[in-house]
């Protein structure tokens, strides 16, 4: 069962000891949101976060897909963040956009919003559900055993928790210390990223050349300029410094402008890499930590988040011994797949984009047939998010993909399905006739909703679907069974997900 955090004194290692039903390793957007989802399924969590502050320095990614913001919908904080970024068509495949303002969903389109607005916004929930975070800190080591896992953080002290879950970077010292590998393709690109001041007037906007792209822009009002030089060396040794990134502007400019008072300045790469398993016995990936690839087409914080939501309901049933330890298998069977396609998708697009005459005459074929009506729908689906399909078996073409978020009739009056997932619960929605399914096995679980739908099932990139008579919705939005004129398989499914029946 989920235990409330508390001090124990461990033989083993001689000192007090915090324990928590799960902790987090990191606390950025993947270690938030599964901290988030933990506890509203009422499971003790904890965060360990190197940074002291919530304050991310710098501007970092810059954007949501649909589908994300579709899942912040599902636990009714979305609004708080179309508050403060723009809604826009933001997903694309090389240079080509990508316009989804077509699609059935009513978050038709991406929000603009830099990371580190999305990451204040998301900590303020966090501290509404009062989740615990040992700030200043990381993990530095630890060790599994049959209950549990001991776990050594950077401050000499040590916490104890059932499970770990390392959501702490492409870097993840969690990864590293479970052993877990992390295979892929070495970089071919290299690029610094800066938030700087110059003292002279530089050439603004984009510039080209055989190496690759540069830019400098502007940040909204402020005297703070934005840059991303493509490096002429690969590999390079530490993190980038002030003399870095004025030699490479000089390299590209003739100048550095004068750059002094950087913000930040960062270095990435084309690197794509996953990890071979997201999960050893008591330890778990997500985020950056399972996967990392460049950063073109934005999705990145997307990934994880949906990473996040996918494990936290499957973690949480394990922990409360609702379900059995064997339900984490599907975190990664469900998860690793859509990670490899979207280094896949990355991959393509950086081979797409290099800036050699061969290159570019590729990229010009690939974009006359994106911009097509069907190619675009289905390649909007993959970037959006919106097209993720887990393949829980064979049948109605709803089965493993997103519910959408329908505008019910009920007896109570009008009801939203997304509102209906706000507190991380399943839902079997009874759309035939009311009073027609007795859950009585699993009713401290699920919640059985009787409604009417009078309008046309659509998905995204797909179109019109069969009415179903019955769909079992998971915590996570998705489809878990679909019921036409029988039940079939129900019982099997809501025991599969949701853990075995309770007896009468």
């Amino acid at each position: 069962m989920g235990f409330a955090g508390r001090d124990r004194r461990d033989a083993g290692w001689g000192v007090a000891m915090m324990e928590h039903a799960v902790l987090i390793a990191g606390g950025g957007p993947t270690g938030m949101m599964l901290a988030a989802e933990l506890t509203l399924a009422g499971v003790d969590v904890a965060i360990v976060e190197r940074r002291v502050s919530p304050e991310v320095v710098g501007s970092r990614a810059g954007g949501l897909h649909a589908r994300t913001i579709e899942v912040l919908d599902q636990r009714g904080i979305a609004g708080r963040f179309l508050a403060e970024g723009q809604a826009m068509q933001v997903a694309r495949f090389v240079h080509v956009p990508l316009d989804i303002s077509d699609f059935p969903t009513r978050h038709n389109y991406g929000l603009a919003l830099w990371q580190k607005h999305f990451e204040r916004i998301l900590a303020g929930w966090v501290e509404e559900l009062a989740i615990t975070i040992y700030r200043g800190r990381e993990v530095t080591g630890f060790a599994q055993d049959e209950t549990g896992v001991n776990i050594e953080i950077s401050d000499n002290q040590s916490l104890r928790a059932q499970y770990l879950v390392g959501c702490d970077g492409g870097r993840s010292a969690v990864r590293k210390a479970a052993g877990i590998a992390f295979p892929g393709w070495d970089p071919t690109i290299s690029h610094l990223i800066a938030e700087v001041e110059f003292a002279g007037e530089p050439k603004w906007g984009m510039h080209q050349d055989e190496v690759g792209p540069h830019y400098l822009t502007k940040l909204d009002d402020s005297s703070l300029v934005r840059v991303l030089v493509t490096e002429r060396q690969i590999e390079q040794a530490g993190e980038p410094t002030l003399r870095d990134l004025s030699e490479a502007l000089i390299t590209v400019y003739g100048t550095d402008y004068g750059v002094h008072s950087p913000v930040w300045i960062s270095r990435f790469t084309d690197m794509a890499r996953q990890a071979s398993a997201y999960r050893d016995r008591r330890v778990l990936l997500a985020g950056d930590a399972a996967h990392v690839h460049y950063p073109v087409g934005g999705q990145g914080l997307n990934l994880g988040v949906q990473d996040a939501v996918n494990l936290g309901w499957k973690l949480a049933q394990v922990v409360k011994g609702t379900s059995p330890d064997s339900l984490l298998v599907s975190y990664q069977a469900e998860r690793h797949p859509v990670a490899a396609r979207v280094l896949r998708t990355t991959l393509a697009q950086v081979a797409l984009l290099r800036p050699d005459d061969r290159s570019k005459a590729a990229c010009e074929v690939v974009s006359e047939q994106i911009k097509l009506d069907e190619p675009r729908r289905r390649l909007a689906a993959e970037m959006s998010g919106l097209g993720i399909h887990y393949h829980l078996g064979e049948g109605h073409p709803l089965l493993g993909r997103r519910m959408p978020d329908l505008d019910l009739v009920t007896a109570n009056g009008p009801l939203r399905v997304f509102t209906l997932l706000h507190g991380a619960r399943p839902v079997l929605l009874n759309l035939g006739e009311p009073g027609s399914f007795d859950i009585a096995p699993w009713a401290d679980r699920v919640q059985l909703i009787d409604a009417q739908y009078p309008g046309t099932w659509e998905l995204p990139a797909i179109g019109a679907v069969p009415t179903p008579t019955a769909v079992l919705v998971r915590p996570d939005g998705y489809v878990a069974w679909v019921g036409d004129q029988t039940r079939t398989g129900l019982a099997d499914a809501l025991t599969t997900w949701f853990g075995s029946p309770t007896a009468a």
